[in-house]
């Protein structure tokens, strides 16, 4: 991820889960927990969360996986891992999961170790109009293990015009707005309103997934295609 981004997102974690829950109206939790179970659909014994942030899918994992998974999560942003530290403290998942400070384009990990690698709504900031997208994608690859799944959540593009007009303008006027209020970072959220804008379509994705070496590529969409998961077999 480049260094502005970075710095954006070292700089909204206190706020950063409120403000989820109040721009998707409390969706991203049910999206999250339906990436969770699509994780845990290949009964995986070992689990990546991808840029975890504060930890939610992580959590949501070795949760519903019963302490049967090894989940591990990775971010750059030092003060997103300690509210995902405070939080795994607080549920108890100590002993099940272990929050790592690195880099998505250098993962500290050996070639397949891992059975599912999830992302929450951080693959639009590795991939789009990002020059390292290839590298992030590469490193997802080796990491995991043959048969291995990589499972995606992630803001889509609506294939209605009219409803992808709705959408846009709501990512523009609201999400950037909500956004600014609650953080008080405005580069931050604008980001996000405008990257989701110009994010791919469910088929691009599909494409860069298949570039890179994965299979068996199936995609479920939320929201009249506003959001959903992508799911590609390594």
């Amino acid at each position: 991820m480049s260094r502005p981004l970075q710095r954006m997102f070292t700089e909204v974690p206190p706020r950063y889960d409120l403000i989820n829950t109040v721009v998707t109206w409390g969706l991203d939790r049910r999206w999250r927990r339906m990436a969770a179970e699509e994780c845990l659909g290949n009964k995986p014994e070992k689990f990546l969360d991808l840029c975890c942030g504060t930890g939610d899918l992580a959590l949501t994992v070795c949760r519903l996986g019963g302490g049967g998974v090894s989940v591990a999560g990775i971010d750059y942003s030092l003060p997103m891992l300690e509210i995902a530290r405070a939080k795994s403290a607080s549920w108890n998942e100590g002993r099940h999961i272990s929050f790592i400070h690195g880099d998505a384009g250098s993962l500290p990990f050996p070639d397949a170790s891992f059975n599912c690698v999830g992302i929450s709504f951080a693959f639009r900031n590795l991939t789009y109009k990002n020059p390292l997208a290839g590298q992030h994608l590469a490193e997802v690859w080796r990491v995991l293990a043959a048969g291995g799944r990589y499972i995606i959540v992630e803001t889509s593009q609506p294939g209605s015009r009219l409803i992808r007009r709705v959408f846009h303008y709501y990512l523009r006027w609201f999400v950037r707005n909500a956004g600014f209020w609650l953080s008080g970072s405005k580069g931050a959220y604008n980001y996000l309103a405008e990257s989701a804008v110009g994010f791919y379509t469910a088929e691009e994705v599909r494409g860069m997934l298949l570039e890179a070496g994965f299979r068996e590529v199936r995609y479920r969409p939320f929201l009249f295609g506003a959001a959903g998961i992508h799911i590609a077999v390594k």
